[in-house]
């Protein structure tokens, strides 16, 4: 009888709870980044798949479209971000040992990203969610020094999550009210998370580390997802590009960003990890084991998807690592990661 795999540490798997599910159905999400349904949720349908795949604890968090869902409505986001930590908070009361959350910001409107900052603070969140970018506003512009400086002053952990990528107008275009427009060559025919979310995720990596936000905020700890989407096999290009070429960036030696990897980065292995993905991240950027986390992608990946895609990593995980090894990446990388984040607060 093959041995059984440990249990494991859900760092990337997201919530719904009604009101929310009903506020993007309201407001033109009901189809998010182009997916043919917004997916039911509920504690129960969550308890469920995390006891037949022996999920011992899942960080919940608002995946895409997030909570700022509509262009300039603050009110809104104010209202719904604050009613989806508030309900994350009661759940993780309820059931501490089944789920924890990484509270969401509704950038691109900072000060009540910086109120929620301190409120989810105090309600016992274990970590922020960030999407890549806030209607054409990425991670890494100088508009959000604010809110990474309050992070980083209180050593949190942040987790990225990929979005719809936007092409911010033109400021006289900007002045007449006009919005970014969604840079999506194939909508319509593939949904959003097959390519642009990892294209997305190549972006925001590449301006947090050439805008000098990693640089300048050495005690956050980040989740990058998919094992860094598309990042991996560019790393070289940009930086060395960044080294070579001079432009409003600050150059990044490529052994600077190795070295961030190792202290400062972590990614969760939710999605196609294997068979070739992770090698990409490991052997072409130097990530080592210590670095990775599991992820299901729940309820976003319906149950027998994950179930699937776990059967795959369960026998990946055997090829390329070892007993101990698998222990780290299931669940002990995200135990030492959540310890080292509480005795910092």
């Amino acid at each position: 009888m093959a041995p059984k795999m440990p249990y494991k540490i859900d760092v990337h798997s997201h919530y719904l709870p009604p009101f929310y599910q009903q506020a993007c159905r309201d407001n033109g999400h009901a189809n998010p980044d182009g997916m043919p349904y917004l997916p039911d949720w509920s504690p129960e349908l969550h308890l469920q798949l995390m006891d037949k795949l022996n999920i011992s604890k899942s960080i919940l968090s608002i995946s895409s479209p997030g909570t700022h869902l509509v262009p300039g409505n603050d009110e809104l986001a104010s209202k719904l971000v604050r009613d989806c930590n508030a309900y994350a908070a009661d759940l993780k009361r309820k059931m501490p040992n089944r789920f924890g959350y990484f509270a969401s910001l509704p950038i691109p409107d900072v000060e009540t990203c910086l109120k929620e900052i301190a409120l989810s603070a105090e309600e016992g969140c274990d970590g922020y969610v960030f999407l890549t970018n806030a209607h054409g506003h990425y991670l890494g512009n100088k508009m959000f020094d604010a809110i990474f400086d309050e992070l980083n002053e209180r050593h949190a952990t942040i987790f990225i999550h990929p979005t719809t990528p936007m092409c911010a107008c033109s400021p006289q275009a900007m002045a007449q009210g006009q919005q970014p427009t969604k840079a999506t060559p194939f909508a319509g025919k593939y949904p959003n998370p097959m390519l642009e979310f990892f294209f997305d995720t190549a972006r925001v990596v590449t301006n947090l580390f050439m805008s000098g936000t990693i640089k300048r905020c050495p005690n956050i700890k980040v989740i990058l997802p998919h094992l860094g989407g598309a990042m991996p096999p560019l790393l070289s290009r940009w930086t060395g590009f960044s080294t070579l070429v001079p432009g409003p960036w600050e150059a990044m030696p490529e052994d600077e960003v190795r070295e961030a990897f190792q202290k400062q980065i972590w990614f969760d292995m939710a999605g196609f990890a294997f068979p070739g993905q992770i090698r990409g991240l490991m052997e072409g950027s130097g990530v080592p084991h210590g670095r990775l986390l599991y992820g299901s992608d729940f309820p976003f990946t319906k149950p027998e998807g994950v179930k699937m895609l776990l059967g795959q990593m369960d026998k990946g995980v055997k090829d390329m690592f070892s007993d101990d090894e698998i222990e780290d990446l299931y669940h002990r990388n995200a135990e030492n990661l959540f310890s080292d984040a509480k005795a910092s607060v």
